[in-house]
């Protein structure tokens, strides 16, 4: 347990930090789920309504530090792949 003062009020910052970043973290999977299982579903007027605030929120959790870069750009990356193939697939096929 922390004894001085400058190393308590440390531990209570990385508290409420903690929370944030879990709160940030879930939502953000919990939209990826969404727009993944959309994708799965072939449900397009889903995946056109999801994509942007999908990507948006993984933008703001790099923002944020709760993702790294990298990830961000791969999860991004990968979730065009699945909706651009999913768009681009053609209606009687």
């Amino acid at each position: 347990m922390a004894n001085h003062e400058s190393a308590i009020k440390r531990n209570r910052q990385s508290q409420k930090r903690r929370t944030v970043n879990r709160s940030h973290a879930q939502r953000l999977r919990t939209q990826l789920k969404k727009i993944k299982l959309a994708i799965g579903a072939k449900n397009k007027e889903d995946v056109q309504k999801l994509l942007a605030p999908t990507l948006s929120l993984i933008d703001k959790s790099t923002q944020k530090g709760v993702l790294h870069k990298n990830a961000a750009s791969r999860q991004k990356s990968r979730l065009m792949h699945g909706v651009n193939q999913l768009l681009a697939a053609q209606p009687g096929a």
